[in-house]
């Protein structure tokens, strides 16, 4: 039985704030991915990654976004973001839970405007609609990581009014260690 998807809300149209990019009625359109997105959203992956210089570290396929992201059991969203029609970019978000709080946030995994896209109030129309969402379904926080050198990201984000959690550092354990440590070895 598929878990509820608090976060699967209808956000039709979200205002852009520098209007260089908005005629007449366009605007930004957020929807929930289907799973004929998969492709434009494996896509999308490794545009970012190539972003990230991490070309080569992208293994999913197209089934592998199909299973994790539109499973019955998926845990994951994915928002498609949509401007005169084309897809310009995604998101895909999860939630957490604090402890300290006793309560739920919301987890951005990735977020990806097309450059030619970036610039125009896109990123920051994604994330409000992402903060909605979060707010909407009654969690205390919406956190994300971001590279240290991603200063345009950075800067939206610091605009925003979001703060570095720069007394943490993430781990990670994956692979052949992941594998190794829970063999107990």
């Amino acid at each position: 039985m598929r878990q509820k998807n608090v976060h699967s809300e209808s956000f039709n149209r979200v205002s852009i704030l520098n209007s260089s990019l908005k005629t007449g009625d366009s605007a930004l359109t957020a929807r929930d991915a289907k799973i004929s997105d998969a492709s434009q959203i494996l896509a999308f992956i490794q545009a970012l990654a190539d972003y990230e210089k991490e070309p080569a570290a992208v293994t999913a396929t197209v089934a592998d976004i199909e299973a994790a992201l539109f499973a019955p059991q998926a845990t994951v969203t994915a928002l498609i973001f949509e401007y005169n029609g084309a897809s310009i970019g995604f998101a895909v978000y999860f939630q957490n839970f604090s402890t300290w709080l006793g309560r739920h946030g919301l987890f951005l995994e990735d977020l990806y405007i097309a450059p030619a896209y970036r610039r125009h109030g896109f990123g920051r129309a994604a994330l409000r609609v992402l903060a909605q969402r979060a707010v909407n379904a009654g969690c205390a926080r919406f956190e994300w990581n971001v590279l240290n050198w991603n200063t345009p990201a950075i800067d939206l984000y610091e605009a925003i009014g979001a703060k570095p959690q720069s007394e943490w550092t993430g781990y990670r354990l994956d692979g052949a260690a992941l594998r190794r440590f829970a063999a107990g070895e």
